[in-house]
């Protein structure tokens, strides 16, 4: 009867390795401005008065903060770039 080693441990600790060596960002993504018109949209949205572009009542928490975020890039805060689609 052989007794197989499990190499487990070894992909463990280079995965370990591959996660610590990132280094943190010390600046902000978003700025106190954008927070602030996201804020607004979700409390709009949670009393069911948010609207979309195209009048119709919006009943998804993420597409209210993606209307938050859109009007703060409008009004300049410091927003990061919308991410590409994939089609």
């Amino acid at each position: 009867m052989a007794i197989k080693k499990s190499s487990s441990s070894s992909r463990t600790k280079s995965a370990a390795k591959k996660s610590s060596s990132k280094k943190k960002s010390s600046t902000r993504k978003y700025s106190p401005k954008a927070s602030k018109s996201v804020e607004r949209e979700m409390k709009a949205f949670k009393q069911g008065k948010l609207k979309s572009g195209s009048g119709h009542k919006v009943t998804n928490r993420k597409q209210a903060i993606a209307i938050g975020l859109s009007e703060a890039r409008e009004s300049g805060a410091k927003v990061p770039a919308k991410k590409s689609s994939k089609s």
